[in-house]
Parts: structure tokens; C-alpha cells; sequence
């Protein structure tokens, strides 16, 4: 079924591939409920979604696509959700939101069900998917260091360094300090082991406790949150969410793609610049995320630490398989991630270092063209500082093709690429961002 002889592997490597994918993003049951939290959604209700939605995207990759990369909520996409679109927005519920999810999924189905897609990835200019990726990493560290403490707010510098004697600044330090030790030292699983050490000592020093015991059957405190498609269209209709559902399809398009495209290439799966099913692999997110809205989680997408099974051997859908198997189980330790989840100094380290390997793809960037490096700076700078995702990518979508006109190249650039400059120039300035 999963052609292993053809791929150059054995069950036994794809089974361990598995494994080591799962312990390098099983952090997202965490850590997704915790930025959820803020935008008022249940937890149990969160890792329930979380679960359900990575089961069914990286099954559909394992059964359909027959590839090593797993999909589960996005980090950025979740930070997008609660801060810029629920927090940024006095009127709008989680659960006129997780509509817009929703809508922007049944979107995402159409189009990976056309070429547009893989048209629209090819048009976007590489230094400009290196900038996104780099500027939600960026924004991604920050939270993570805002919810430590480590970061704290100043009333004239709007940021400083929090408070080093605090108890929790110190878990968060001792959290960071020894992730990055075990990454340093190649340990397969190395964000889930740091949290573990991190909650082990939280636990020994009182500040973590275990009131609900660990393990508990998995429920859904509200059940399907969103089902209705044209409930769903008449809540974006009513609130104006044009520009979020544009903003979720923009973000999660460019995301997942551009990490297929990696995790494929280092597997060896690309046949020249082309990947094979790709159809089917682009589905998986897409289907994923709207079934992911429905019960209560944002966006899902390909995960980076995909990676990290490949290097372990991992080359065809067995690996996703045992990924999808293992968050099964997981579902049955809520009350665990629950307590966990409610000390951000366990969690938030993790969110620091995938910022970093994030920013890995600034190397890429052709620094020596201002046309090509100052649009991709400008999405990099920006997501940060504006604390939204969608902006950052609509500044960088903007002075591209302007820069591009002004050097005399503007036939270099691809027509959807001015297409989306307009449209994102009228988000701007005339749809809440």
C-alpha cells in the first residue's frame, strides 16, 4: 500500500520516522489551547479540535498522498486568529471566527481541487515566501517571550525585560536553556522532552499541580461549533470577514505549501520542480481545516518538524500513519495538557525555538537586491510590530511589484501577483485589519 520497497524503506524505520515526528510537534496539543484560550475558546474543546483535525489531515496525507508529512493546527495561523481577528475585534465572537475558518476551508477544498493553487504558489516570488516565513517566526518568538514574562510592557518603550527574579521567568529560562541543550545535541523529540523536564521541575517546586488526575475520556464541551455553510457565509457576510477569510487563505496557502515543497525535497520525493500528487497532498490541510473549524481550532497546515521524521528515515505515508495513531492516544490525556497548558512557562519555550528555525529561510533572502530584500524586511518587520500576520504579508505583497515597476522589470512580475497588491492595498485601507 505505501510502496515501501519502491521508497527505499522498511516498516520498522517508517513506524520510528513516525514516532520521532510526532514527539517533535505533539507540543501543538499544548500549546494550541493556550493561544485559543485568549480568544475565550473551552480548552477541552481546543485539544479535542487540535486532535481531531491533525488525525484527519495526516491521515488523508498518509492514506491519499502516501507522503512523511504530518498536518495539524498552524502555528501564526492561531496567533491570527485570537489576537488580530477575536482580539482585534469587539464584535466579533470565536465563533463567528472559527465561521470564517470555515468558509475560507470550503474555499481551500475548491482551489486544491484546481490548478489555481500551484499557479498562485509559482507566481509568488521566493524572496517574498522566505519573508513570511521568517516574519511568522519572528511573531511566533515574541509571543512566546510576551507570555513568559520575559518580555514585559513598558509604558514609554512599549517592550523591556520582564522581571528576572520571577518564578516563572526563571521555569521559562530553565525550559529554554534545556531544549536548546537537547537540540544542540541532535535528541530526536527535543520540545517535548524540554517540556517535560520543565514540568517536572514546576512540579517539585509547587507550581504545577494535578488536581484532575491525567487521564480522562475526551469530550467536546460545546460539539460542532460550526456546521451550517450558509449560517457560516451569512456570519462573514454580516461582520465583514472578507479580508479574514482572504487573510487565513493567503496565510495557510504559502505556509503549507512552501513546507510540502522542503520536507518533499529533502525526502527526495520531488520529481524536478514538480510534486508528484500534489493534489492529493494539498487536499489534506484543506479538508483538515475546515473539519478542524467545525469542532474548534484554527487553521491547519504542514508541519515543519515533518522534517525531522524524514531525517530519521521516513519517506512514505507509514510514517504519517503512526503520527495520526499516536495523537489518537493523546486524546485520552486531557487533564494532563490541561494542567500543563495553564503554565505558559512550560509551553512558551517551544514557541521561542520553532521562531528561530523559522527564521532560518532569511539566509535565502537576496540581500543585495533592495527590490527583492526591502519588501520581504518589510513583512518581517512588520508582522511583529503590528502583532498581525495578514498586514505583514500585504505590506511585503504591496512595495513588491511597486519596487519592481520603478526598476523598469515590471514585466518580470506575474499579473496575480498585482492582482493581490490591489486587493490587499483595498484591505488596507478600506476592511478591518
Amino acid at each position: 500500500m505505501f510502496k515501501l520497497k519502491e521508497n527505499g524503506t522498511n516498516p520498522k524505520t517508517e513506524i520510528i520516522a513516525g514516532i520521532t515526528t510526532f514527539l517533535t510537534m505533539v507540543y501543538i496539543v499544548i500549546v494550541n489551547p493556550v493561544i485559543l484560550a485568549d480568544a475565550g475558546v473551552p480548552f477541552d474543546q481546543v485539544f479535542l479540535a487540535t486532535i481531531i483535525s491533525a488525525v484527519i489531515g495526516t491521515l488523508w496525507m498518509a492514506l491519499f498522498a502516501n507522503y512523511p508529512i504530518a498536518i495539524a493546527p498552524g502555528m501564526g495561523l492561531n496567533a491570527y486568529f485570537t489576537y488580530s481577528v477575536v482580539g482585534g475585534n469587539d464584535d466579533i465572537t470565536y465563533q463567528t471566527a472559527f465561521a470564517a475558518v470555515f468558509i475560507a476551508g470550503i474555499i481551500f477544498i475548491l482551489l486544491s481541487l484546481t490548478p489555481f493553487r500551484k499557479k498562485l504558489i509559482e507566481a509568488i516570488p521566493e524572496n517574498l515566501k522566505h519573508g513570511i516565513t521568517a516574519g511568522i517566526g519572528l511573531f511566533i518568538a515574541f509571543i512566546g517571550l510576551r507570555l513568559t514574562g520575559i518580555v514585559a510592557a513598558h509604558p514609554t518603550n512599549l517592550v523591556t525585560l520582564g522581571d528576572l527574579h520571577d518564578p516563572g521567568v526563571l521555569l521559562a529560562l530553565f525550559g529554554l536553556a534545556v531544549t536548546l541543550v537537547l537540540m544542540v545535541l541532535n535528541v530526536n523529540g527535543a520540545l517535548f522532552i524540554g517540556m517535560v523536564l520543565t514540568g517536572f521541575l514546576a512540579f517539585f517546586t509547587g507550581q504545577l499541580s494535578f488536581n484532575e488526575g491525567f487521564l480522562s475520556f475526551p469530550s467536546l464541551s460545546e460539539g460542532l461549533i460550526v456546521f451550517n455553510p450558509i449560517t457560516a457565509l451569512g456570519d462573514v457576510i454580516q461582520h465583514g470577514l472578507y479580508a479574514v477569510v482572504f487573510s487565513f487563505l493567503l496565510v495557510t496557502i504559502f505556509d503549507t505549501t512552501g513546507t510540502m515543497i522542503g520536507v518533499a525535497q529533502q525526502a527526495g520525493l520531488m520529481k524536478g520542480n514538480t510534486l508528484p500528487r500534489a493534489k492529493e497532498a494539498l487536499l489534506a490541510d484543506s479538508v483538515a481545516t475546515t473539519v478542524g473549524a467545525m469542532f474548534g481550532t484554527s487553521p491547519t497546515s504542514a508541519y515543519i518538524e515533518s522534517s525531522s521524521g524524514v531525517a530519521a528515515g521516513g519517506r512514505t505515508g507509514l510514517t504519517t500513519l503512526t503520527v495520526s495513531v499516536l495523537f489518537i492516544v493523546a486524546a485520552f490525556f486531557g487533564p494532563l495538557v490541561s494542567a500543563v497548558s495553564g503554565l505558559s512557562a512550560i509551553t512558551a519555550p517551544a514557541l521561542i525555538i520553532v521562531g528561530s528555525l523559522m527564521m532560518g529561510s532569511i539566509s535565502a533572502i537576496k540581500w543585495n537586491q533592495i527590490d527583492e530584500a526591502f519588501p520581504a524586511f518589510l513583512i518581517i518587520l512588520s508582522m511583529p510590530l503590528t502583532s498581525s500576520i495578514a498586514t505583514g504579508i500585504a505590506l511585503g505583497f504591496i512595495s513588491y511589484p511597486l519596487l519592481k515597476v520603478v526598476k523598469g522589470e515590471a514585466k518580470k512580475v506575474h499579473p496575480l501577483l498585482y492582482i493581490f497588491a490591489v486587493l490587499f492595498l483595498y484591505q488596507l485601507a478600506f476592511l478591518p485589519h
